[in-house]
């Protein structure tokens, strides 16, 4: 007897669906794994539907390789709306939460930008085909290798990484016109906020411990203004996590 249409109780429906959000060609079949058609699908279905409206933006992160920056077991996961957990505290933080931080940085093409918290280099090779000059703070060297690995399979000649104290910034090579934290803060070290040019922008969520505000300070003269463009769950970036308050 042949099955009525539109009907199937073995759950190939929900297969077949959870495939095309992977951006797999055929139910089971994930060695037929396609990442430009899982990036594609990340544009349309994570980041348009959520108010990502940047054309300069969508383009990067429609280009951009991310299953280069992951290690290779987590290859076929790299575009799924979660933080990809890498080992040792550290994330890939989930692509929409990335394009709203970026998005409210407003960044200009003449632009020069200061990257921390970002582990793999994708957040620095995304904004570095927005802006004139980027530099990717790190606080390791070997992930500072790695990352200049990666950045060159991609071309982001303008991307420079260099290795410091992520809470002491780079006052050396300041001011920036875009510092973007890439990992939920308690609160922005002034250090870094001072290390911003007239009218420039720190870009952070900010959280207490509830669910965190993509949070613009803006620099004018010797003040600054903060104001709440979205809201985002990320992971904590646990460089400047506040130090420990001593007590007898």
């Amino acid at each position: 007897m042949a099955r009525a249409i539109g009907r199937d109780p073995t759950g190939l429906p929900a297969c077949r669906e959870r495939a095309k959000e992977r951006g797999v060609r055929a139910c089971g079949d994930f060695r037929m794994y396609d990442p430009a058609e899982a990036r594609q699908r990340m544009v349309e279905n994570q980041l348009k539907p959520n108010r990502i409206t940047d054309p300069r933006l969508l383009r990067a992160m429609a280009e951009i390789p991310r299953e280069l920056f992951v290690p290779p077991t987590l290859k076929n996961a790299a575009y799924v709306d979660e933080d990809i957990p890498l080992g040792d505290g550290a994330f890939l933080i989930e692509p929409l939460a990335l394009a709203k931080l970026v998005q409210a940085a407003r960044i200009a093409r003449e632009n020069v930008a200061l990257v921390i918290g970002d582990p793999t280099g994708y957040a620095g090779a995304v904004v570095a085909r927005l802006a004139a000059t980027v530099i990717l703070l790190v606080s390791d060297a070997e992930q500072a290798a790695a990352i200049d690995r990666r950045i060159l399979e991609v071309g982001a000649e303008n991307l420079l990484v260099q290795v410091g104290d992520p809470r002491a910034g780079l006052p050396e090579q300041a001011p920036f016109d875009v510092i973007l934290l890439v990992g939920a803060v308690r609160s922005v070290p002034q250090t870094l906020l001072d290390q911003l040019a007239d009218g420039g922008r720190l870009v952070a969520v900010v959280s207490d411990g509830r669910p965190g505000e993509v949070t613009v300070f803006t620099r004018v003269g010797d003040a600054f203004g903060r104001v709440v463009v979205d809201d985002a769950r990320i992971p904590e970036l646990v460089a400047l996590r506040p130090a420990p308050a001593f007590t007898f």
